[in-house]
């Protein structure tokens, strides 16, 4: 199985440089399901793999001016703080041991990895559909409205992310498409540094909490680094619009397997 998850690490590295989304989601049950990690710990393993991944990735589009530095900052420092205030003190507060329904005990780890299904179905969806348009009033103070809907915004990826460990890019590009009018390619690009930035503050928030295991962390890593690159590289000559459909079928079929798998093991 580790081997099958060091191919999967790649694959999330082709989804974050093709899309910018949906692959850091896909760490969490590649950590839990194939390589067998506490759901806790790989919170924070997810955290260090997608952020280091996100930053090589987001290397090629600073370098093509293809990162809007005012939006990583509007968007980075509201969820920069949730993150922090999430994982140092509100993830850790959480009891292993939540209730009971009947027989049935309900931890915090199922309550994660059913939040995390929750999370990837909602993100199926956003990349099925076809992207919609937010209108905003431009007679009536639009920038600052727009500041405020993406400082909004960053609150809440920050909060995810603290959660469960994903990098947040499904709510990130369509925000910054939305909002920023930012082109795909740009909000790729934005959303990687964010992700990266997010990533980073959500790990080192961790240290002294958990046991790393660091040299499997550089492994998998560096499996999930080589298909950033290919996916950066194939971005040139693909259509991340195109694929998104395809990628979102995917990871519903994910998310449902995840609940199904919760409810096979008892935990509901």
């Amino acid at each position: 199985m580790i081997y099958l998850g060091y191919t999967a690490a790649i694959l999330i590295g082709i989804s974050l440089g093709l899309i910018g989304a949906g692959g850091s989601i896909l760490t969490i049950p590649v950590l839990v399901y194939l390589i067998g990690i506490p759901v806790v710990n790989a919170t924070s393993y997810s955290l260090f793999i997608v952020g280091l991944s996100a930053f090589i990735g987001s290397l090629t589009y600073f370098k093509n001016n293809l990162i809007s530095m005012r939006t990583v900052l509007v968007f980075g420092l509201p969820s920069v703080i949730s993150i922090f205030i999430t994982r140092k003190y509100l993830l850790h507060a959480i009891p292993d041991h939540l209730f009971n329904i009947g027989p049935t005990e309900i931890t915090k780890n199922a309550i994660l990895m059913l939040l995390l299904a929750v999370l990837m179905i909602l993100a199926s969806l956003s990349m099925i559909r076809k992207p919609s348009l937010i209108k905003i009033d431009t007679h009536q103070n639009n920038e600052q409205f727009r500041y405020f809907l993406i400082f909004q915004q960053g609150i809440i990826v920050g909060v995810l992310v603290g959660l469960v460990g994903a990098g947040g890019g499904f709510i990130i590009i369509p925000a910054l498409i939305m909002l920023e009018k930012l082109s795909m390619k740009k909000a790729i690009g934005t959303s990687l540094a964010i992700i990266a930035i997010n990533s980073s503050v959500g790990f080192f928030s961790d240290f002294g909490m958990h046991q790393f295991d660091w040299g499997f962390l550089f492994l998998f890593s560096s499996f999930a680094i080589i298909g950033i690159i290919i996916g950066t590289h194939l971005s040139k000559f693909i259509s991340s619009v195109k694929l998104k459909p395809a990628f979102g079928w995917f990871i519903l079929l994910m998310g449902i397997y995840i609940i199904s798998k919760e409810i096979t093991l008892g935990i509901l």
